[in-house]
């Protein structure tokens, strides 16, 4: 269909040297459709009725009425602009890194997926700057969240049905000086867990001595396998320093990627554990988090071998300072004492 031939067949807007001509349902019998169609059913169901670029036909027409169309649009697109899908596509493109998927274009947006179980890495500084170019949009997830494979990260949008081009190729400036300056790395990615074998130390003369029963040891290792870990060995011991400096060292031994100690973390006068853990070597990041709850856990290491010392809430609360440096560990990160000053910051949880 030609300009010309357009403007005696319906009316016909502009914006910029984009041309939307709208059509009569009733005549667009083999006409394009210019964006995506969104059918809605309260309750049941909410998705795409018809595609861009869907040819319609004679049957489509009371289709297009059951969803409050009389008119649809087409569209010709001028040099300087881009269709919402288009857009949104170009976008992801740039931005996605290793681990990710991304979806097909649907009205004007794309999903970014994660293909693999990790932890997200989102540079929210970038983020900030793409929303703040207007016309086009980035949602996100939080960096450093776990992730699993099918999670969605983020998701670009375009919010008109045509934008300029420039915006997004802005977006893609931003995401290649990003690259450059992090050495490859994209904005968007997901780093994967490493599987460890993690040596656990169970303390407390209550459970050493089968008075009650291990809750302890069931929880961790519940923990690690929803991150692809394992709990190779479990050691008991009473509250005795020597004892646990003792049993520390045996995990040492055996070349475990982590040690977790449990049990014996307050500043109660039996509690033994925080002292074994200095005395067996480990340098102390920190001993205590500004996290709410697991103020009481301490990180360290024993060469480059994280030691953790696991509050009591680990064993009951689904969320605590352990809970956020456990994925970070898995991926690789070395815990510094700013890590644990951070952790303040949205770190009070249902206290």
């Amino acid at each position: 269909m030609s300009r010309e031939n357009a403007k005696t067949e319906g009316d016909i807007e502009q914006h910029g040297s984009t041309i939307l001509k709208e059509v009569s349902v009733y005549d667009a019998i083999g006409l394009r459709l210019a964006h995506d169609l969104t059918r809605i059913i309260p309750g049941e169901f909410k998705g795409r009725l018809f595609k861009r670029g869907h040819v319609v036909t004679e049957a489509d027409i009371p289709k297009l009425l059951d969803i409050g169309k009389e008119h649809i649009y087409i569209m010709e697109l001028g040099a300087g602009e881009l269709h919402e899908d288009d857009a949104a596509i170009r976008m992801a493109e740039a931005l996605y890194g290793d681990h990710l998927i991304l979806s097909e274009p649907h009205e004007g947006k794309v999903s970014i997926k994660a293909e693999l179980l990790g932890l997200a890495e989102i540079d929210k500084e970038l983020v900030d700057q793409i929303n703040d170019l207007g016309e086009i949009a980035l949602a996100t997830i939080k960096s450093k969240t776990v992730v699993k494979p099918g999670n969605p990260l983020a998701a670009t949008r375009a919010i008109p049905l045509v934008v300029p081009k420039t915006k997004v190729e802005t977006v893609e400036r931003l995401a290649a000086e990003y690259r450059q300056a992090s050495g490859g790395a994209a904005p968007l990615r997901v780093r994967p867990f490493r599987k460890f074998r993690v040596g656990l130390l169970t303390t407390g003369g209550e459970v050493f001595n089968g008075r009650i029963t291990d809750k302890f040891g069931p929880a961790v290792k519940n923990k690690l396998e929803e991150l692809g870990s394992e709990v190779a060995e479990q050691r008991f011991s009473p509250d005795d320093r020597q004892t646990i400096v003792k049993e520390i060292h045996y995990l040492l031994e055996q070349g475990y990627d982590m040690i977790l100690v449990t049990g014996g973390m307050s500043v109660d006068p039996d509690d033994r554990t925080p002292g074994a853990i200095k005395a067996a070597g480990a340098h102390i990041v920190s001993y205590g988090t500004p996290m709410l709850p697991g103020s009481m856990l301490l990180m360290g290491y024993i060469n480059s071998v994280p030691i953790l010392g696991l509050p009591g809430c680990v064993m009951h609360d689904p969320y605590t300072s352990f809970d956020v440096l456990l994925p970070r560990i898995l991926a690789g990160d070395v815990i510094v004492r700013e890590d644990i000053v951070s952790m303040g910051y949205g770190g009070l949880n249902n206290c």
